[in-house]
């Protein structure tokens, strides 16, 4: 197979990007230094703080987080006082860079607050606070070496790949010119040629690989492929990949401590919202061929029981060295959750899906609500299971919690909580699972010092991802309804997502931490479902605009890892700590060498994919 114009493009952007990343932090680091300063540079998102005294009494200094809600302060050392006049008694300490923090100085002798300090450091900064003593106590901040820019990588990246895509579309366009194919197939003089020139790359539409999710029943025959799809789902999955080998060490590339968004938090329910699409299309093939509900629902069951067990082995890291160890085995897992809202929502549309299907007509006085109303058994029973959940959250109570807590626990809330994380998610983990079934390292530990395991998996949040992938269910319905009808498909998905958008609103306020149910991605909290369903529905109506009425973008490269879902996912988790994709950094402490490394990991599994799309091999189960 002759290499295409896009494949040596990703190649080259992974040859490129290792070159010029890597050069910008080095040259941040050296202007940053001062001329007869022996300079000590602090780790990554670090930064140092020597404090100086003239005080005659000790101080405490203590600090927290601007991104902490209702954290009580850290105490991060204490200054002793200053024993001679003149010469001021110091602590050098070294602090976070991720977020605003607020620096508090207390007189250890009676509590006193002499100042409060709100100050964003940068990240390998200097600096110096003075606290002087005239006649009121003072406090400044003084930058003695600059910063360096974090964010350089980041441009660098989106400017190199930026200028891939726009090379490989200007490419595409100049090689479908008439005159420039006439002229190659005449330079060469062989179908090789012309074979080239007209790459599948571009054009993927021409593959007959059926419209399905990689994890579902494949149909029998071929059919009207929607790119838009798998474009939705490579992209959902290519940031996943990105975001699970590090992100860059970035914060923003990393879940969310608790209440918020990231973008790491965005993709994983909409990979779930398209897996809901895809059944909704899938059944519905494979019942116009005749098959029986019957026999769906085993395979439904036989494929939801595999990857519940390929879960099972990925996210526990002894199954090269042996059998895994019951004692210490997590249950809960991206795959498993996967697995159950594939079963639980096949079975629902199994339920009340239909063979032959008319096109929607707007003319009836109940058109507006017609998804719902033809299906309306299957949302019955997705909205008692909504009603477990919020009977569950709000109203379980929970030994030594406060009934309804929707907290991180640990220094959250004044510290009045620390073993209440999750409050009624985490603690039916704790209970049914066990504590060392369930994930140990939760993102909460981050910034609100939690110590209690808590599993983002877990049980209780496995409702609202099933709520998640039937939203994305009947975006399958529009789809099969309105087929054809492109301008009633998009305005369907953007009624939707208005729709969805105005509930999340109610639910959080328009806040990230004041509403009814803030939006959480540990939690899968009702209103982040709500939230990301109309972020899915406006990107998806994106993606089938651009993609399948205008044609502008073949959805090329997210296309391919769209159409091998299941092996990208598992061989990212399965291969993560082997060549090439990590190596041994010269410098840990460089969000360039990182964000390197996961990019070149990541660009590796789109060509892996591409590689296999060419070859048409798709991994089903």
């Amino acid at each position: 197979m002759k290499p295409s114009g896009e494949s040596s493009m990703l190649a080259l952007a992974t040859l490129v990007l290792a070159a010029a990343v890597c050069v910008a932090p080095r040259a941040a680091l050296s202007n940053a230094s001062l001329p007869g300063h022996k300079r000590t540079v602090p780790g990554m998102d670090k930064a140092s703080l020597t404090v100086k005294s003239e005080l005659d009494s000790d101080v405490m200094v203590s600090w927290v987080s601007e991104h902490c809600y209702q954290c009580v302060y850290q105490q991060s050392g204490i200054l002793p006082a200053a024993r001679v006049p003149g010469q001021p008694s110091s602590l050098n300490l070294t602090v976070a860079t991720q977020h605003p923090i607020i620096l508090q100085l207390n007189r250890t002798a009676d509590d006193l607050v002499l100042c409060t300090l709100p100050f964003h450091f940068g990240e390998h900064g200097i600096y110096s606070l003075w606290v002087k003593n005239s006649s009121v106590v003072t406090c400044s901040i003084v930058t003695l070496a600059d910063p360096v820019s974090s964010y350089i990588p980041i441009l660098v990246a989106f400017l190199i790949y930026t200028g891939l895509a726009l090379a490989s579309a200007f490419g595409n366009t100049l090689l479908g010119l008439h005159a420039v194919r006439a002229f190659f197939f005449r330079l060469r003089g062989t179908m090789d040629t012309e074979r080239l020139i007209n790459s599948e790359l571009g054009s993927p539409g021409r593959n007959t690989v059926p419209v399905t999710e990689n994890i579902l029943l494949p149909p029998p025959t071929s059919s009207k492929r929607l790119q838009s799809l798998d474009t939705f789902r490579g992209i959902s999955l290519v940031i996943m990949v990105f975001v699970n080998y590090g992100g860059g060490r970035y914060w923003f590339f990393r879940h969310e401590s608790w209440n918020g968004l990231t973008v790491a938090d965005l993709v994983f329910p909409w990979f779930m919202f398209i897996m809901g699409t895809s059944i909704a299309l899938s059944v519905h093939a494979l019942l116009r061929t005749g098959s029986t509900r019957l026999s769906l629902l085993g395979k439904v069951a036989w494929r939801s029981l595999q990857l519940f067990l390929i879960g099972l082995f990925i996210i526990n890291p002894n199954y090269c060295q042996g059998p895994l160890s019951w004692g210490t085995l997590r249950i809960p897992g991206v795959l498993q959750r996967l697995a159950l809202a594939y079963l639980v929502v096949a079975c629902l549309d199994l339920l009340v899906a239909r063979a032959h299907l008319e096109i929607f007509t707007t003319d009836a006085w109940w058109s507006p609500g017609i998804e719902v109303l033809l299906y309306w058994p299957a949302w019955v029973c997705v909205l008692l299971l909504e009603s477990v959940w919020l009977f569950l959250t709000f109203l379980l109570p929970v030994p030594d919690c406060p009934t309804g807590y929707l907290g991180p626990g640990g220094i959250g809330d004044m510290g009045l909580f620390p073993n209440c994380t999750g409050g009624a998610a985490g603690f039916i983990d704790r209970w049914l699972l066990g504590e060392k079934h369930i994930y140990q390292n939760p993102s909460s530990r981050v910034i609100y010092a939690t110590h209690v395991p808590y599993d983002p998996e877990g049980i209780l949040g496995s409702i609202n991802s099933i709520l998640m992938t039937f939203l994305g269910l009947q975006a399958g319905k529009i789809i099969l309804h309105y087929r054809d009808l492109h301008r009633g498909i998009i305005s369907r998905f953007l009624i939707w997502a208005f729709l969805l958008g105005v509930f999340s609103a109610v639910l959080t306020n328009c806040s990230t931490n004041q509403g009814l149910i803030p939006v959480n991605k540990n939690l899968w909290s009702l209103s982040y479902v709500t939230t990301l369903a109309c972020f899915a529905y406006v990107l998806l109506a994106l993606i089938y605009y651009t993609v399948d009425v205008q044609k502008w973008w073949t959805g090329a490269p997210f296309l391919f890892p769209g159409m091998n879902s299941i092996l990208v996912y598992v061989g990212h988790e399965v291969f993560q700590d082997y060549f090439p994709f990590r190596w041994q950094m010269s410098n840990s402490q460089s969000h360039s060498e990182h964000l390197t490394q996961n990019l070149v990991a990541t660009s590796c599994w789109v060509l892996i994919s591409y590689v296999l799309y060419r070859k048409k091999v798709f991994l089903k189960i």
